[in-house]
């Protein structure tokens, strides 16, 4: 019997209406097409895109996917990002067969399973990705965006930089995969202070700085684990936008800060 991971974030962190979702993801591609979108000197390979409620951080993610163009080519997104909910040392894959939205149930990847359970640190550990938002948020995008595709969605939590690069390689294929890490920025600053702050996070990024921590990005473990990654392989980066909820819906006393980045 095939096993269904259900959403977790519907009606909270987006609307649970299909046709509204559909609706609202255009909405935002549209938005950011007219406000961010500038030509990448290369074809992404792997994305950071920030992962909150689509008020706040939706037109930024769109952002981010607007990067990837047309994507035909794309059959398989490897999608990492913590864990808020479950204390994790290590990555855990889910066993669930199916990931499922308001626009319908996503495939998981199994292709690579075993090869991925005999790395340091790789487990199945299906609480990880319960209640987890980061990695749903994402999947409707994905949807609009690709249409029909494979996900390998893993929960990150303590893992050393060269533990996650391990993962990545294993799974790092050709045109047919995309690589997606969930991840905010700063929390909780004042507007002026967290555009301070994530400026220059955004910075270190673009150094392939692998030591970035929990305040300066909650996905710190994924994103130092790429970062590792990308800079072995010689990809490039790119900085799409960084900006925070002060931006968007939120007050500027309390915000949270979002980036999203292209490598290629």
């Amino acid at each position: 019997m095939q096993s269904v991971r259900m959403p977790a974030v519907s009606g909270l962190f987006y609307t649970s209406e299909t046709a509204a979702l559909q609706a609202e993801i255009q909405d935002f591609l549209e938005s950011a097409k007219r406000h961010y979108e500038r030509p990448l000197a290369f074809s992404p390979k792997a994305l950071i895109v920030p992962h909150a409620g689509y008020i706040y951080s939706g037109v930024f993610a769109a952002a981010a996917y607007r990067t990837m163009g047309c994507a035909t080519a794309i059959s398989r997104v490897v999608l990492l990002g913590p864990s808020h909910r479950v204390p994790l040392r290590g990555m855990a894959l889910s066993s669930a067969d199916y990931f499922r939205t308001p626009l319908g149930d996503v495939p998981a990847s199994k292709a690579d399973f075993n090869k991925l359970l005999s790395l340091s640190n790789v487990t199945v550990d299906d609480q990880a990705h319960l209640h987890e938002h980061c990695l749903e948020v994402q999947i409707p995008f994905l949807q609009v965006v690709l249409g029909e595709f494979e996900i390998l969605p893993v929960v990150v939590g303590l893992t050393p930089p060269h533990e996650v690069a391990a993962l990545l390689e294993a799974v790092w294929g050709g045109d047919e995969t995309l690589i997606v890490v969930s991840s905010d920025l700063s929390h909780y600053h004042r507007y002026e202070e967290a555009s301070r702050l994530d400026r220059q996070t955004t910075q270190e990024i673009m150094s392939f700085d692998t030591q970035l921590h929990g305040e300066q990005a909650c996905g710190c473990y994924a994103v130092n684990g790429l970062l590792y990654e990308a800079k072995k392989k010689g990809l490039a980066g790119d900085v799409i936008v960084v900006a925070n909820s002060g931006d968007t819906a939120g007050d500027k006393e309390r915000v949270v800060g979002y980036g999203a980045y292209a490598f290629g």
